[in-house]
């Protein structure tokens, strides 16, 4: 579907709009109708007839407004859920097609807020408020020309309250465009704390700062709420100096209609009519300043909306990838999260195709980072990085990570069964197939144990596992995959002993076949054998070699490596 048709309205939602404009000018009638009872009454002409007639008239009136409101508010629902239908399959797409760096905690927090708040509070537009907007300014259109057609000076008055919503709307969307914008900014940075926060919560507890002991989500929180009051404060006054200035219509309309009787220009009948009328529209027009102001807010999130719909996109190129070797290249690469502070500069180094390299370094020192670049998680600033001689930059991600298989220290499981997690992989994979590979990452002991076993849901991103055996089941996925790239960013890390000794088994099924591997480890012992190892710091590749080699230099590598045997002899003492 094209951009520029995702919101098109269709045919429904316009004929729940003509509807309600219908529906609104019929609830106009009716003052006609009472009018006219009301003359009849002051000069006792009421009869059974006419008495007859004007409730058949009010009933009819009725039963048609009952009509045309429920066809109008069914087509409404209809046309507005398909509009938001809509929306949503091209964000679920278009999400897709988004380069994957752009995927930040911040940003990830204004997606989930675009795709479920703005989404909802562009519907309630197209379902409830334009509706209502619609019937109620002809409503109020029809009363200001039944008035008209009874004394002029009146209709005059009552036309110069309705216009005083303009200045009033005026000042009303400005309060709208300054606080409704930072709100929903900062209802975005909520949602990604409080996501952010459920995910952790068994960390946050573990150390004793869950619930408001988290400032993180208590100060977003707090801002949400302290946004909220300062919008209303600011838009609540504006309406209340409104609905005084639009009650004043009241004794106004009173002095005219008095003076209107007195020239003779209608009946008395007329003037109690001229003298109640105010008090509905000054009703009708708070409404319809509180459904414009409400609509104006709503409308932020139809642009956000638009600004993911207009977000660019990665371009798929028609461009093969088949490299026949896969060893990895970075020329001259520099990236930066932040412009002012590089994690790599000028980076560059070779691993070579199918030998182990292992990535060791400082915490924050680029180690991920290097993988990310491999990935096409993100882009260089500069520089070139090229798999079989192939530069990647033109590649499209999708066809770098057919490439690759990954095993991250954070596993994410779907929540569905473990052989659906697994067969994410590779989806023309065969039962048997994914059961081998659980085998060679050492799954097959902890599933036989099950219920179900292969067949039982994993939980919501697996929480009905332990850190190693969610560890295993992403290894099984790589497995499967058997992909000619291997990375591993600390596979083992925050494991018990007994768990990082099946991980390590299971990493060593999976590096059985030649592959071009690159590791980064916490614990040196486990890549002392890797064919290279790079030392990352200070933005660029400290030092490279053997193990053997990186000793003899007596450089960053020697020092953590000598700091890591004195920790396991004070471990073993």
């Amino acid at each position: 579907m094209k951009q520029s048709n995702i919101m098109k309205k269709n045919r429904h939602y316009y004929l729940s709009m003509v509807l309600n404009v219908i529906e609104g000018m019929l609830s106009g009638c009716n003052f006609i109708v009472l009018l006219d009872c009301i003359k009849a009454l002051w000069n006792n002409n009421m009869t059974s007839s006419l008495l007859l007639t004007s409730t058949g008239a009010l009933a009819l009136v009725f039963l048609v407004r009952i009509i045309i409101y429920s066809i109008g508010y069914t087509q409404g629902q209809i046309g507005g859920a398909d509009i938001s239908k809509q929306i949503r399959l091209f964000l679920g797409d278009k999400i897709k097609k988004i380069p994957l760096f752009r995927f930040t905690k911040g940003q990830t927090g204004e997606y989930i807020n675009v795709a479920t708040n703005d989404v909802n509070n562009y519907e309630k537009i197209l379902t409830h408020k334009a509706g209502d907007i619609a019937k109620n300014i002809s409503l109020s259109t029809m009363l200001i020309i039944f008035i008209f057609t009874i004394y002029v000076p009146a209709g005059l008055a009552m036309l110069i309250g309705y216009l005083l919503l303009i200045p009033t709307l005026w000042f009303s969307f400005r309060s709208v465009k300054r606080y409704g914008n930072e709100k929903n900014r900062i209802m975005a940075d909520n949602v990604s704390n409080i996501v952010e926060y459920i995910t952790g919560i068994q960390t946050f507890r573990a150390y004793g700062i869950g619930g408001t002991k988290n400032k993180t989500v208590s100060d977003s929180m707090y801002s949400y709420s302290n946004i909220s009051y300062v919008y209303e404060k600011n838009v609540i006054p504006i309406g209340m100096v409104f609905s005084v200035l639009s009650w004043c219509t009241l004794p106004i309309m009173i002095l005219i209609a008095w003076h209107g009787l007195n020239t003779n220009a209608f009946d008395a009948p007329t003037l109690f009519m001229l003298s109640i009328l105010p008090i509905f529209s000054s009703k009708l027009a708070g409404v319809i300043f509180v459904d414009l102001t409400s609509y104006k807010n709503l409308m932020i999130s139809k642009w956000h909306i638009n600004n993911v719909i207009q977000e660019k996109e990665e371009v798929e190129r028609d461009i093969a990838f088949s490299p026949r070797f896969h060893n990895i290249e970075f020329d001259n690469v520099t990236f930066s999260y932040d412009k002012d502070k590089p994690v790599l500069a000028g980076v560059n180094l070779l691993v070579e195709n199918q030998k182990l390299t292992a990535i060791v370094g400082d915490s924050g020192s680029g180690k991920s980072t290097i993988l990310n670049l491999i990935s096409k998680y993100y882009q260089p600033d500069s520089g070139e990085i090229k798999i079989g001689g192939i530069s990647i930059k033109d590649i499209d991600a999708a066809k770098v990570l057919s490439q690759i298989s990954m095993v991250d220290q954070d596993v994410f499981l779907f929540n569905d069964t473990i052989r659906n997690n697994i067969r994410y992989a590779r989806s023309s994979a065969t039962d048997e197939e994914i059961e081998e590979a659980c085998r060679l990452a050492n799954c097959e002991e902890f599933i036989e144990k099950l219920e179900l076993g292969y067949d039982t849901p994993v939980g919501e991103n697996g929480n009905q596992f332990s850190g190693g055996e969610r560890q295993r089941l992403s290894i099984a996925r790589a497995i499967l995959k058997n992909s000619p790239i291997l990375l591993l960013d600390e596979a083992t890390a925050s494991l018990d002993i007994e768990n990082e000794l099946a991980v390590k088994n299971a990493i060593a099924n999976l590096l059985k076949n030649k592959k071009t591997v690159i590791m980064i480890a916490h614990t040196l012992s486990i890549i002392k054998n890797a064919d290279q190892i790079l030392v990352v710091g200070d933005s660029k590749i400290k030092e490279k070699g053997t193990h053997d080699e990186l000793l003899k230099r007596k450089g960053k590598y020697y020092d953590m490596w000598e700091a890591e045997e004195k920790l396991n002899v004070n471990i073993a003492d």
